[in-house]
């Protein structure tokens, strides 16, 4: 057991040890809800699942690897280890991405931005820039109701036609202004 932690805490090997511990701490501040693995990394040619879940195989198969490299490889190649574990695991990860596509399907990416620029129905009694709820139609036909604002002394009541023109992230709700339709 001492060989195996000699090997993973000395050169060539230690470098990927380390990005491995790291990948076990981003593992657990996802499970604690802290990050969320969701991004893509296909800025490494590895797109099609979350960039957490690739960069952790590529990592782990490349310490791996790398630890193998160590104990076969003489001493004098033991420079090209970390590059051609590096290599093989990418190529690795790049083969294992066809079923893992599978099971993170690229579903509708809609995003609430989607509803700048369409009309909505206020909903509640009034609008005010403290309160307010409308009804928007989704492109798909499907309706919402949501949060609604208004800029300064514009005050809707149900029933009136607005336009959504802004998102407040911040506040997770959207911004409108009257909108009078022509009949």
């Amino acid at each position: 057991m001492s060989d195996f932690f000699h090997i993973a805490l000395s050169f060539p090997t230690v470098i990927f040890t380390f990005l491995l511990v790291v990948v076990a701490g981003y593992w657990l501040t996802v499970i604690t809800g802290l990050f969320e693995a969701d991004d893509d990394a296909t800025w490494l040619g590895l797109g099609g699942a979350p960039a957490g879940v690739t960069l952790s195989l590529l990592i782990a198969l490349a310490w791996l690897l790398c630890l193998i490299g160590s104990v076969l490889a003489p001493t004098g190649a033991l420079i090209a280890v970390p590059v051609v574990a590096v290599a093989l695991a990418w190529l690795a990860v790049r083969g294992l991405l066809t079923p893992l596509r599978r099971l993170f399907p690229q579903g509708d990416t809609r995003s609430r931005g989607d509803f700048v620029g369409q009309m909505c129905v206020i909903r509640t009694g009034t609008a005010t820039p403290d309160f307010g709820q409308a009804e928007v139609t989704a492109a798909d036909g499907s309706s919402a109701v949501v949060q609604v604002r208004t800029t300064g002394q514009d005050r809707l009541v149900r029933g009136d036609d607005a336009l959504i023109f802004e998102y407040d992230k911040d506040g997770e709700f959207f911004w409108v202004m009257p909108y009078e339709s022509e009949h």
